[in-house]
């Protein structure tokens, strides 16, 4: 049962001798030969694996020094650059693509030892929060396969949930990391923009800011996270917009006590409709935090918009990218794009320059709001999502509570944290009544990866039940 492990426990393992890098490697092998066709997760298999993981093994048995993921099978989103395996982007236009290098942040993780098993599903170009897509088809909820997995890391969500692999990268413009995590039951982490460098795209280093999209990780717990952040993190040339290294030795700290970190919870932002069920699991977590030694406050939220105007000014920000990235696509092989991207696109082409940058006032807003409740608190608690996961063939619900709303976008609490690139994470809190994963968004200001990372560790540790797996 080696998927109930996590990624220090593993290595531990291998360095002992206890396991070897091809044992596990083939283990997970299996897991994915048994179950993936069950949820569609893994798109791309990497033909080498095996030759690498013996190659890990040979490392072990010479007693080199090895890095945190030594031998690790890990997922990769097909959203991200592989070297010598495919990348598809989960568009038809890319469907035999190999690129000929890694992003930065694969490369980091292969020299902490990690082996790529494979790539894993998402919505072409990761453009909503579902995964489905003409190449590949649909990921499915390994705790429900007639439900959504999420997306758009929803192929790397299901993995892990199902136990096919340890852990996973994921990307996250709008929730991508979260809105998966939450549905498939496990850690969704998305770092402060700027801490991983984002080197995916060879065209264009500065298109990656609005709203802002960075890599984060899916995972089974806070420590794998921290994990994950110590050794992909840091400036790279290849990024403009990439960071010193400020999380160092993050692992190491997650143990430290909460006592008087100050905690807002609130149910909607002042902006959503959310499901009755999904609000009482969140809210039942608060009298938990208290027990950690965290202050608690309900709080009332005001941007001076509705949800519709702050819907309307994000999807600006994000259909204007999607028409000047993909528009010379849609016109040329219109039979490639999808009826929802192609949605996207045409509602971008309809932005000019000067409503474009008339959004940045309205987003300086949300951030100048926003700094003014982290003035008072240190973390701010939410439910990830409005609703649980739903139909995996649809884009989302059209009303919540009885209440009528856009199925693409109103049950999704997690673009403010995109729109401000403040770390934020989903944590797995417990199932809805029917069975279903539901999650709590755990969200620190800028530059405090750490306390979120803590945070999460400190209520993970003493009320999250043992793992199971829906396999």
């Amino acid at each position: 049962m080696l998927e109930q492990f996590g990624v220090s426990e593993l290595v531990s393992q291998m360095k002992a001798k206890k396991l070897s890098p091809v044992e596990v490697t083939d283990y997970f092998l299996k897991r994915i030969e048994d179950h993936n066709d069950k949820i569609n997760a893994f798109v791309t298999l990497n033909e080498n694996v095996r030759e690498e993981a013996k190659k890990a093994e040979e490392r072990l048995i010479k007693e080199e020094n090895v890095g945190d993921f030594h031998g690790i099978p890990i997922a990769i989103k097909d959203l991200t650059l592989t070297k010598g395996i495919r990348t598809t982007f989960g568009s038809p236009a890319f469907q035999h693509y190999i690129p000929d290098r890694d992003a930065v942040i694969v490369e980091r993780l292969k020299r902490a030892g990690a082996i790529v098993i494979g790539k894993t599903n998402t919505p072409e170009f990761g453009h909503i929060g579902t995964t489905d897509n003409l190449l590949f088809g649909a990921t499915k909820n390994p705790w429900d396969v007639s439900k959504t997995s999420g997306g758009s890391s929803g192929g790397s969500a299901a993995a892990v949930g199902a136990g096919l692999v340890p852990i996973a990268e994921g990307n996250d413009g709008g929730g991508s990391i979260r809105i998966p995590a939450s549905f498939c039951g496990v850690y969704g982490f998305k770092p402060t923009y700027g801490a991983i460098p984002n080197t995916n795209s060879t065209a264009n280093a500065f298109g990656s800011t609005a709203p802002f999209a960075n890599h984060g990780v899916l995972s089974h717990s806070p420590l794998d996270a921290a994990l994950f952040l110590e050794n992909t993190q840091g400036p790279s040339t290849r990024d403009p917009f990439s960071l010193p290294a400020y999380n160092k030795e993050v692992s190491q700290k997650l143990k430290g006590n909460l006592k008087g970190v100050r905690i807002a919870y609130t149910e909607n932002f002042g902006l959503y409709e959310v499901d009755k069920e999904v609000a009482h699991i969140v809210e039942s977590t608060l009298s938990k935090w208290e027990e950690l030694g965290c202050t608690v406050e309900k709080i009332d939220m005001d941007f001076g918009m509705n949800l519709e105007e702050f819907i309307t000014f994000f999807t600006s920000m994000w259909y204007s990218s999607a028409a000047a990235g993909s528009g010379p696509l849609l016109n040329e092989n219109p039979e490639w794009v999808s009826d929802s991207y192609k949605a996207m696109i045409e509602e971008g082409t309809k932005l000019n320059a000067v409503q474009y940058k008339n959004l940045d006032p309205i987003r300086t807003s949300i951030w100048n709001k926003m700094q003014d409740f982290f003035g008072s608190y240190d973390l701010i608690l939410s439910p990830t999502l409005a609703v649980p996961a739903f139909d995996y063939r649809l884009l989302g619900p059209d009303k919540i509570n009885g209440k009528k709303i856009s199925s693409v976008s109103d049950w999704l609490l997690t673009h403010l944290y995109n729109t401000t690139g403040f770390p934020a994470a989903s944590l797995p809190i417990g199932f809805s009544a029917s069975g279903l994963p539901i999650g709590l968004q755990i969200a620190g200001n800028r530059f405090q990866d750490e306390l979120v990372l803590r945070a999460s560790y400190a209520y993970d540790e003493k009320y999250s039940e043992r793992k199971r797996f829906p396999f």
